[in-house]
């Protein structure tokens, strides 16, 4: 009988290991990662034990933990509120104006966002090879190795959009069965929580994606580079303030005198 229940604690004792083994690798994966914010206007902040807001990287007076999110902590933007954060790989995700988004919400460094509404932009850092990570929204799961790409949810029923500046992203449906889309440079497309991915096909970058590209990429060159080279020849002028050198406003030429009504005398 002794010898019964050594046999048995042994083998519990072996099975606890087992699982304790299997447990580890679960237990490692789990991140401990901080997302910090390295842009920031408007209001921003955390849910904690409330909300608790946001302020950008070593801003004076404020606390580390102020200026970073961790581990299942949910991000929520005002109105006027945006923030672009920075993770340990170099990798960054923006989360735009009336946005709600949870960092690592499967506390893991793959599952790197779960937005629940409202708009970001993830840039994947991928210089030493694949960096695999997931976003998540209430209709789809969208992974990636490294690329650029935009995610919105654009209703309460989560329909989401996903548009692809950059790379390639691999797009699921989290409530229809069937196959995966693989979406390239400037593709585009929504996902219905009704309908199945085999419906809202892949579709081509829309006029209006493109044309919000090229402004945002000439707004950053007049902003960078005031004065400078435009490519193709000849210089740009400098930005006007309508301030002239002693403060007051800059002449303007006189206007020209509309003939007399009837062109009598």
């Amino acid at each position: 009988m002794h010898m019964l229940f050594t046999r048995a604690r042994t083998v519990q004792m072996l099975l606890l290991a087992v699982i304790m083994g299997l447990s580890t690798p679960g237990l490692r994966a789990q991140s401990h990662e901080a997302a910090t914010v390295i842009e920031l206007e408007g209001q921003v902040s955390v849910m904690r034990s409330g909300l608790e807001p946001l302020f950008q990287k070593d801003t004076p007076g404020v606390q580390a933990k102020q200026w970073s999110v961790r581990a299942k902590e949910e991000i929520v933007t005002g109105p006027d509120g945006h923030a672009v954060f920075q993770i340990s790989d170099g990798s960054t995700f923006e989360v735009f104006p009336s946005s709600r988004v949870t960092f690592q919400g499967e506390f893991s460094f793959q599952d790197m966002l779960q937005l629940f509404l409202g708009r970001i932009r993830v840039a994947i850092e991928h210089r030493n090879g694949p960096n695999h990570k997931k976003v998540q929204t209430p209709t789809a799961v969208i992974s990636v190795r490294g690329t650029i790409f935009d995610v919105a949810v654009e209703d309460d029923d989560g329909t989401t959009f996903v548009s692809v500046e950059e790379g390639q992203v691999l797009v699921q449906h989290r409530l229809q069965p069937g196959d995966a889309s693989i979406l390239n440079q400037y593709d585009t497309l929504r996902i219905y929580a009704n309908q199945s991915l085999k419906k809202a096909a892949a579709q081509g970058p829309p006029l209006k994606f493109i044309f919000d590209r090229l402004k945002n990429a000439a707004a950053d060159v007049i902003l960078n580079n005031p004065g400078g080279v435009i490519p193709g020849g000849g210089s740009r002028p400098p930005v006007s303030t309508g301030q002239g050198d002693n403060g007051k406003g800059t002449k303007k030429p006189p206007p020209t005198t509309a003939p007399a009504p009837g062109g009598g005398n």
